[in-house]
C-alpha cells in the first residue's frame, strides 16, 4: 500500500533533517548554478534597460544622408517610392551663420533649421507646448517658428511663448511650439526650426541639405542605410553620398552587450550543469549509504513508487530551497549594486520563474537516475548490506 502523499513529505522532510550535510551540500550545488543563471538575466535586464534609457535620451533612431551637391525635393520623393522598411522620411538643412534673435529687450544667437514636414516624425521630438508646423504651414509660407527649451528660457524668462513674434535676422516669426533641448548638446545655443518651403522662398534655394530616414524596426537601420545610399548612387552614379546612423555608438554596445549576455548565459548554464552532477552524485551516495533503510522499508511494505518519489521529493525540495535562497540573494546583491551605480533595475518574475523551473528541472532530473536504483533494489540483498 502506497503512502499518503502528506506522509510522504514527512519521511522526505524527516529524512533530509537527519542528513544536515548532504543536505546543505546538495542545496550549495543548486544555489551557484541558479545563482549564474539568475545573475546573467539580470545583466541582460539590465543592459537592455540602459541601451532603452540611451535610445530614449536623443533623437529617434534615423539614417542622414549628405551628398556633394544639392539634394531635391525630386530625390526625396524618389527615395521615398523605392525604400522598404521605412517609416518616414525628412529634410534639414543648417543656416550659416546664426542671425541675432530678439524679443522684446532679450536678445541670442540660436542655430536655424529649416525642416520639411515629416521631420517631428523622423526626429521623434517631442513638443513641450504649442504644436508642430501643419501642411497649410508649408503651403501658404508662413513664417512660423518651433524654438527649444533653452531659447525658450533665455528670450522669455518664463513666460508664455506660444503666439508670441521674436524676430530673427529683423524678420518677424510667430513661434508656435516648443521643443526639448537636445540633452547631448553640451554648450547649448537654442534652436529654431522653421518651414523649409519659407526658407526655399526666402533664399531662392532649392537645396534640402540632408535628408533623415527613419526606419520601422531599429535593427533594420545599417539595412536601411545601405538601401538608400545605393539607391541615390544609382541614380546619380557621378555624385558621392555620405550616410550614416545617430546610434552608431549604442548600437555597436548593445551587440557588444548581446555577445557577453550570450557569453554568461552559457556560463549560467554550465554551472546549472555542474550543480546538477552535484545532485546525482549526492543523490548517489545517498541511495547506496540507505540501501539498509531501503531494504527495511520494503519489507515492510513500501512500494517501489514510494521509494522512487521519495528520493525525487528530496532532489525537488533541495533544489527549490536553493534556488529560492540563490534568486533572493541574487535580487538583493543587484538592489545593491544598481542603487550604488544608478542603474534601472526591476524585479522581473519571468526571471524568477525561469531560474526556478531550471533549478526544479535540473534537481529532479538529476535526482531520477538514483532514485529509480534505489526503488529497483532487491529487499533482501539490501538488508543485507546492514
Amino acid at each position: 500500500m502506497s503512502l499518503a502523499p502528506f506522509d510522504l513529505l514527512a519521511l522526505t522532510l524527516n529524512s533530509l533533517r537527519s542528513n544536515p550535510l548532504r543536505s546543505v551540500l546538495t542545496s550549495l550545488g543548486v544555489f551557484m548554478g541558479v545563482a549564474a543563471v539568475s545573475a546573467t538575466l539580470e545583466v541582460g535586464n539590465i543592459s537592455r534597460a540602459v541601451i532603452a534609457e540611451q535610445l530614449a535620451e536623443g533623437d529617434a533612431p534615423q539614417v542622414r544622408i549628405f551628398v556633394e551637391g544639392e539634394l531635391k525635393l525630386e530625390d526625396m520623393e524618389f527615395l521615398r517610392q523605392r525604400l522598404v522598411g521605412v517609416r518616414a522620411i525628412s529634410a534639414s538643412t543648417w543656416v550659416y551663420p546664426p542671425s541675432p534673435t530678439i524679443f522684446q529687450d532679450q536678445e541670442a544667437q540660436p542655430s536655424m533649421t529649416p525642416v520639411s514636414e515629416d521631420f517631428f516624425l523622423t526626429s521623434g521630438k517631442k513638443l513641450l507646448a504649442g504644436r508642430f508646423f501643419t501642411p497649410a504651414d508649408f503651403e501658404n509660407y508662413r513664417p512660423v517658428v518651433v524654438i527649444d527649451q533653452f531659447l525658450l528660457d533665455k528670450l522669455f524668462q518664463g513666460q508664455e511663448a506660444v503666439g508670441e513674434t521674436i524676430y530673427v535676422g529683423g524678420r518677424p516669426y510667430v513661434v508656435v511650439g516648443v521643443v526639448p533641448t537636445n540633452p547631448r548638446d553640451e554648450e547649448p545655443e537654442g534652436q529654431l526650426l522653421v518651414p523649409m518651403s519659407f526658407y526655399h522662398a526666402l533664399s531662392g534655394s532649392r537645396d534640402l541639405g540632408s535628408l533623415q530616414l527613419r526606419p520601422y524596426k531599429l535593427e533594420k537601420l545599417k539595412d536601411l542605410q545601405q538601401q538608400a545610399k545605393l539607391l541615390l548612387e544609382q541614380r546619380f552614379p557621378d555624385k558621392r553620398f555620405y550616410a550614416y546612423n545617430n546610434v552608431e555608438k549604442i548600437l555597436e554596445q548593445k551587440q557588444t552587450l548581446e555577445l557577453a549576455s550570450r557569453g554568461l548565459t552559457a556560463v549560467g548554464i554550465i554551472s546549472l550543469l555542474i550543480g546538477g552532477v552535484g545532485i546525482a552524485n549526492i543523490t548517489i551516495a545517498a541511495v547506496m549509504e540507505r540501501t539498509p533503510e531501503i531494504g527495511l522499508r520494503r519489507a515492510i511494505g513500501a512500494t517501489r513508487r514510494d521509494i522512487m518519489l521519495q528520493f525525487i521529493l528530496e532532489a525537488a525540495i533541495l533544489s527549490l530551497f536553493g534556488g529560492t535562497a540563490a534568486i533572493v540573494s541574487v535580487h538583493g546583491l543587484t538592489t545593491v549594486v544598481a542603487e550604488t551605480f544608478k542603474l534601472p533595475y526591476q524585479f522581473e518574475k519571468r526571471i524568477a520563474i525561469l531560474s526556478l523551473g531550471s533549478a526544479l528541472l535540473v534537481g529532479v532530473g538529476a535526482g531520477f537516475g538514483p532514485a529509480l536504483r534505489a526503488s529497483k533494489l532487491d529487499p533482501v540483498k539490501a538488508l543485507r548490506n546492514s
